[in-house]
């Protein structure tokens, strides 16, 4: 039995436990620049125990931000701060990703907290596959030419080589959640009619296409992860069975683990959460697609995540939330498992 606190090696990157923190927006940079926030937050977690840290959807260009608070590694001058960053992680034992995102139609240019008081909401600087916003009172995005595509595809280039240099250990490209990629693979976002829209090989197309991107500037010894949402929740949207197939292709490319969210597509979505709920995509995607999977999504006890791991329905779990609410999560599951050596020494004390 594969216990949730057992290593596993991918790609000769040591993760020391199944447990990792899924991406969850701060909204705490400055100009896109680490502050001081997230040094906090995140290295508390690598102290706890998690086994890999995945920061929170960063933004390969200023324009495809999520809000103006988010991460940026489009500058050269965020490296300095994602390195220390990362080092600082390491250091207390845990494996650090990063999750290069493009927001697409659902940029925003304010602060999350102002959303409620937004007669029309979104960017105006939004862009997506087709002219179709993500809801009522939304802003209409402006189509993306070949050309746009090209221009944001080699901003994913310049966002690998970055993380390249920052010395993160994976990197994840988000193409989940109604965000730029996933506009592009669901019949919903996407209604182009050239070679990026129609046919499900044109819609994977642009994925694909930063896929390789990001393989090529990485080393071998480099995971990759991709964040899909597994199904939309809506009439003609994506599918369970194009992301099977999806997974197939992306396996072959060079892709190490499929993280395996759903939904988000339209903001009037009909989107049920229940403990586990999006585990069984995962399960089936590891299946049939013979390739590493992440489970995700209200996972909130260690009798659930070992269930997952131990039953090998999925081969990581993402903790969100629970981990806003315990940076130790792992300390904590790692004892009611009998595992020991979890406790910094530091805090042997109260243990």
């Amino acid at each position: 039995m594969v216990h949730l606190f057992s290593p596993i090696d991918v790609r000769g990157v040591n993760i020391r436990n199944r447990i990792v923190m899924s991406p969850m927006c701060m909204y705490s940079a400055e100009d896109g620049h680490v502050t001081h926030w997230h040094l906090v937050h995140y290295v508390s977690r690598a102290v706890g125990g998690a086994g890999l840290i995945i920061l929170e959807a960063t933004a390969v260009e200023e324009r495809g931000r999520i809000s103006p608070l988010d991460l940026g590694i489009y500058r050269d001058d965020h490296v300095d701060g994602l390195a220390k960053l990362v080092d600082l992680c390491k250091k207390y034992g845990a494996a650090v990703g990063i999750q290069l995102a493009h927001a697409g139609r659902k940029a925003e240019d304010y602060p999350p907290w102002e959303r409620s008081v937004r007669k029309v909401r979104g960017s105006k600087h939004a862009i997506a596959p087709s002219p179709l916003p993500f809801g009522k009172n939304w802003t209409i995005p402006r189509e993306m030419s070949v050309e746009d595509i090209k221009e944001v595809q080699g901003s994913y280039r310049n966002a690998v080589k970055r993380a390249v240099e920052a010395g993160f250990d994976i990197i994840e490209i988000h193409a989940a959640h109604g965000y730029l990629i996933h506009e592009f693979l669901s019949p919903v976002s996407n209604k182009r009619k050239d070679q990026y829209g129609g046919s499900f090989e044109n819609r994977v197309r642009f994925l694909l296409e930063v896929v390789r991107i990001a393989r090529s500037e990485m080393p071998d010894s480099m995971p990759l992860w991709v964040r899909i949402s597994s199904v939309d929740y809506v009439e003609g949207g994506w599918t369970l069975e194009e992301s099977v197939e999806l997974a197939k292709i992306l396996k072959k490319e060079g892709v190490d683990v499929i993280d395996c969210s759903s939904g988000r597509i339209v903001e009037d979505e009909p989107f049920g959460e229940y403990p586990g709920h999006q585990v069984p995509f995962a399960e089936r995607i590891k299946r049939e697609a013979g390739v590493l999977t992440q489970a995700v999504g209200m996972i909130t006890s260690y009798e659930l995540a070992q269930e997952i791991v131990a039953n090998g329905r999925a081969d990581f779990v993402a903790i969100g939330r629970e981990f806003l609410r315990d940076p130790y999560l792992p300390v904590r599951w790692a004892q009611k498992a009998g595992v020991k050596g979890m406790v910094p020494r530091q805090y042997l004390r109260a243990w």
